[in-house]
């Protein structure tokens, strides 16, 4: 089986942090996985996407052009992306930023207030994080061992302060 997941939004967001986090949950759960970040030169502000595959199998193209998950953090990538998810596919959405409702049917929506709920908890700056945590619970992506073992190996060794408010924030997004 694979899973073709696509992340978007504004440059320093944190798409390609959570990119390679699905990347890694991909490859501890012993998956085959491709990451390929897309960005605009303007990189903070500018528009970002992520292709993210999981695999069972070999991979034949690390493009993901139809979806099966569409992960969404702005109304620019809202309007661009959602018509191109998979029937029978999932998108997540923040709800604190992006107002559009899917009227599409054929496809299962998620709004999160993810912006709101990472302010609320002190969680400043990630969104993303309790985002995907809402995307890890629906899709049954990963078990919480590989969830930690996974954070634990993408945060970087000089922000390891930031292990628990990640682990808190996907949580938050589990919760929801």
């Amino acid at each position: 089986m694979t899973n073709d997941i696509l992340l978007a939004g504004f440059g320093g967001q944190g798409i390609l942090f959570i990119g390679k986090m699905l990347a890694y949950l991909g490859l501890y759960g012993e998956k085959q996985v491709s990451w390929l970040p897309s960005y605009g030169p303007e990189m903070r502000g500018g528009t970002c996407n992520c292709s993210v595959c999981v695999s069972d199998d070999p991979i034949g193209s690390p493009l993901v052009l139809e979806p099966d998950n569409l992960l969404v953090m702005n109304t620019p990538s809202y309007d661009k992306f959602i018509g191109s998810v998979k029937s029978g596919g999932n998108c997540f959405i923040d709800s604190t930023l992006i107002e559009a409702v899917c009227d599409r049917a054929d496809i299962s929506c998620f709004y999160v207030p993810a912006t709101r709920l990472a302010n609320e908890n002190d969680l400043h700056g990630m969104a993303n994080v309790i985002l995907l945590g809402k995307m890890i619970k629906e899709t049954g992506m990963a078990d919480e061992a590989v969830i930690e073992k996974t954070v634990k190996k993408v945060v970087p060794p000089k922000k390891a302060h930031l292990i628990d408010a990640n682990l808190k924030a996907l949580k938050i997004g589990m919760s929801q």
